[in-house]
């Protein structure tokens, strides 16, 4: 297995980065600040480690793809810690928005240091995430670094435009599959996007394989979110450490949700009734199955799995790295082959 080869280094690269990210702010005066930070990184309270710092698939995403483009990973570093930092900070400001008390098992920053703190802390960790990105001009040229903060910041004006439908969507009962997909281009795809178009600017690729690159990005965002609805509400919770029946109590309005409300009948009639019980919920999948939803969203999450793999080849990745990434997408995906 080729990924096995680079995630070793790669992790402890990423963190050594990170930490002199983060460390800017690590001061007398600003040592709670600095905590707070640490805490949501997983290096610092109870309960740290490597469970609670995530898998930190994005700045792997960077590094392998720059490693695909023919170049030193390392090189690309600080576009891996600036995308971790902004994936971070979005996590901290959507548990406030989401009321979320527990993250990765922990609780939340807002939840042990109380939301103004959480709040500064995220708005904290945006800029030194675009510091981070900046710092591309030692590593690579000014130039790359110029271009990858701009990639950076229309991803954050994205993800603030998903978060703004994903929250607005909660108080609407006319959603369409299409407005679902503006959606999840926002919150999922387009980071995972600029994670990919900013590892092959690192590398210096040409303007056709970054295009390449960020299209693999863009559609494995969109296939990671089909699979993760799927499996919210068929998966095997001792896989995805999250109940099965988590999205159908929530009322979250999910890609079979979707589908099922746009085919009517008994599914469309509860739903609209209002908040689903626990020991409603496997009448609902029963349901959900019968219209077609489940059928619908695997072969949506195939569809898009495809695409993107079609899209990384037209970037023509190279060697053992080329490979790596490819996996990568597949165990994102939890999908073999």
């Amino acid at each position: 297995m080729s990924l096995s080869n680079f995630l070793k280094p790669m992790h402890a690269a990423i963190e050594d980065e990170l930490a002199a990210s983060v460390a800017i702010i690590n001061g007398s005066q600003y040592g709670e600040l600095y905590s707070m930070m640490a805490y949501h990184l997983g290096w610092e309270g109870e309960g740290a480690g490597p469970e609670a710092r995530g898998k930190r698939i994005r700045p792997l995403l960077v590094l392998l793809t720059a490693a695909a483009a023919r170049a030193d990973w390392r090189a690309a570093l600080p576009a891996a810690a600036a995308v971790e930092l902004i994936h971070n900070f979005s996590l901290i400001h959507d548990d406030i928005e989401d009321n979320s008390p527990l993250r990765r098992g922990r609780p939340t920053v807002w939840a042990r240091w109380g939301i103004p703190q959480a709040i500064n802390t995220g708005d904290a960790m945006f800029t030194l995430a675009h510091l981070a990105m900046l710092r591309l001009a030692e590593s690579v040229t000014p130039f790359t670094a110029f271009e990858a903060s701009r990639i950076l910041q229309e991803a954050c004006l994205q993800l603030t435009q998903g978060q703004y439908l994903d929250i607005a969507y909660e108080r609407r009962d006319d959603l369409t599959l299409e407005a679902y997909w503006s959606m999840v281009g926002g919150k999922t795809a387009a980071l995972l996007a600029a994670c990919t178009h900013a590892g092959a600017l690192s590398a210096q690729a040409s303007p056709q394989d970054c295009a390449a690159y960020r299209q693999f990005g863009w559609l494995l965002g969109l296939a990671f979110q089909a699979q993760d609805d799927l499996l919210g509400i068929w998966g095997d919770s001792a896989i995805t450490g999250k109940s099965a029946e988590s999205d159908l109590l929530s009322g979250k309005k999910s890609l079979p949700v979707l589908h099922g409300l746009s085919h009517g009948g008994r599914f469309a009639e509860r739903w609209a009734q209002g908040p689903v019980t626990a020991d409603e919920v496997p009448e609902l999948v029963g349901l959900l199955e019968q219209s077609g939803a489940r059928t619908f969203t695997e072969a949506r999450a195939d569809e898009l799995t495809r695409q993107s793999l079609q899209a990384l080849a037209l970037a023509r990745p190279q060697g053992e790295a080329g490979e790596a990434l490819k996996e990568l997408a597949l165990l994102l995906l939890q999908r073999q082959g």
